[in-house]
């Protein structure tokens, strides 16, 4: 591993799951918060307070599909209000309610039989993510950023932000040769720690002066 990368994951390194508080498993709640975090970091806001938000609704109840789906619409307003998530507070209270159920009725709300309905195939699993309320194209691969490292069939996921990020700081932006930075086990890290460096221009001229 190179100064550069080994710089970059001990400044940056940390997975937004990590961030939101989320024990990353394969199993069905942690696969559900995942799915949250997607969702509210979709929208034009900072990663701060999508992460702050996913923290509250989690804290609410709404770390399950079931339990998002008990929550009504003014508590998960309420919730997403506590984080400062105001400007998509409403429509977001909604998606979130429709995803919640959507995951009970297609997945019996366990996003672990996502895997075998998409084959294990990366492409296929997005367009499947992209079914839920709330997940487009962005959502589904930060979705698949941070999934990957439990469903290793994903990987190497870098989305184009983090393709952005390797570029700023002159690392490959094939994300097989990306990928041979690291071990495996890293993949998940640096692809979140390669995000913030195609949003923190100060943290990406700190790294390419190291």
């Amino acid at each position: 591993m190179d100064r550069t990368t080994k710089t970059l994951l001990s400044e940056a390194g940390h997975t937004f799951a990590e961030d939101a508080g989320i024990a990353l498993k394969d199993q069905p709640a942690a696969l559900f918060k995942l799915l949250v975090l997607a969702n509210l970091l979709s929208t034009r806001i900072s990663s701060d307070i999508g992460v702050a938000a996913a923290r509250e609704l989690f804290e609410a109840g709404g770390g399950t599909a079931r339990g998002m789906a008990r929550l009504d619409w003014q508590e998960r307003v309420d919730a997403l209000g506590r984080a400062h998530y105001a400007r998509y507070d409403e429509s977001t209270s909604t998606r979130l309610g429709d995803m919640a159920e959507k995951v009970m009725e297609d997945y019996e709300g366990d996003l672990r039989r996502l895997p075998p309905k998409a084959g294990r195939d990366a492409e296929t699993a997005r367009e499947m993510l992209q079914d839920f309320p709330g997940i487009g194209p962005v959502g589904a691969e930060i979705f698949c950023r941070e999934a990957q490292a439990v469903w290793l069939w994903l990987r190497p996921s870098f989305d184009s932000l983090a393709l952005k990020g390797a570029d700023r700081i002159g690392l490959p932006t094939d994300p097989k040769r990306l990928a041979e930075l690291v071990g495996e086990r890293e993949l998940a890290r640096l692809a979140s720690a390669l995000v913030r460096v195609a949003k923190d221009k100060k943290l990406a001229a700190r790294l390419v002066g190291a």
